[in-house]
């Protein structure tokens, strides 16, 4: 099966900075986009940033130019460098995959989340 593992999160001072990264793996014929979302307690699940397989971004707008999302094909991973981080952005980062399978079904992947604190 498909699988999705995030890394990176952890604690940091308002101003910091952390990268994110998210692997697949599993049964993957293709992977037409990958992106993170986040949620914080009380609050709906939003887009921070998403990639397709032909390099287009879409970012958040609470994103600011502060967030850059990358990928490495090769890797199956995408990863999101989070600069000039904010006390609001603190919350649970999940990445977010568009892959089809080895047995031909395109779904949406959801990782396990990442916790991303950032102190005042």
């Amino acid at each position: 099966q498909v699988r999705l593992v995030e890394s990176g999160g952890g604690l940091v001072q308002a101003g910091g900075s952390l990268r994110l990264s998210c692997a697949a793996s599993g049964s993957i014929f293709s992977i037409n986009g990958m992106g993170w979302y986040r949620q914080a307690p009380g609050k709906q699940r939003e887009l921070v940033a998403f990639i397709t397989s032909g390099g287009s971004t879409n970012y958040g707008d609470f994103v600011k130019g502060r967030f850059t999302i990358s990928r490495d094909n090769a890797k199956k991973t995408v990863y999101l460098q989070l600069n000039g981080l904010k006390s609001e952005d603190t919350s649970v980062y999940y990445c977010n995959a568009s892959i089809k399978t080895t047995w031909g079904s395109v779904n949406s992947y959801w990782g396990q989340g990442t916790q991303v604190t950032v102190s005042s």
